[in-house]
């Protein structure tokens, strides 16, 4: 096969992958949506899904994942008003995840070094998001008090999905499948 061939079969697996990815982050909304209280919000398990595409995806491609899927996510489940905000904190989230692993992955030796920069990673990654929904909230309810409420479920939110991502992650890892 000529290497323009492989170069077409490989894009055309990564679009797939990611629209994939996407649709399954989307899905993650829905699956299990609690309703924040005092607020208008709620939490999903859309970020363990996400914390999954930065293991199976490069960053440009977990980024528009993560953006797109959450943001759809909102617009189809009636939370419209929140799609511009989640398009850039969950895509900036990524983004903070991914670049921290691309840029010490290096210098990890063993496996076990390796998860725990993945770990710091998605802690790093959840925090901004954290802070990005504090702003928003505060913003959108003119708020900052009732925007704190939503503190502690959005870092349950992303706690829940470091510990889903961990475990599935380690599934494909151990049949070939992900970034090492």
């Amino acid at each position: 096969m000529d290497t323009r061939m492989e170069t077409r079969m490989k894009k055309t697996s990564t679009t797939v992958l990611t629209a994939m990815m996407m649709c399954i982050i989307m899905v993650a909304i829905f699956v299990l949506r609690i309703p924040v209280p005092f607020t208008q919000g709620y939490v999903n398990l859309s970020d363990g899904i996400i914390f999954i595409a930065i293991g199976l995806l490069d960053k440009k491609h977990s980024v528009a994942a993560a953006s797109l899927g959450c943001m759809m996510g909102d617009v189809l489940g009636g939370f419209a008003m929140w799609a511009p905000w989640t398009f850039f904190i969950k895509g900036i989230m990524t983004l903070i995840a991914v670049l921290i692993i691309d840029s010490f992955m290096g210098r990890c030796a063993t496996a076990r070094s390796k998860t725990v920069l993945r770990i710091v990673a998605m802690v790093c990654g959840g925090l901004f998001m954290v802070f990005g929904y504090f702003i928003a909230e505060g913003i959108m309810y003119g708020s900052w008090a009732v925007a704190a409420l939503g503190i502690p479920w959005n870092i349950g939110q992303f706690s829940v999905g470091i510990i889903l991502a961990l475990v599935i992650s380690s599934a494909l890892n151990k049949v070939g499948i992900g970034r090492k």
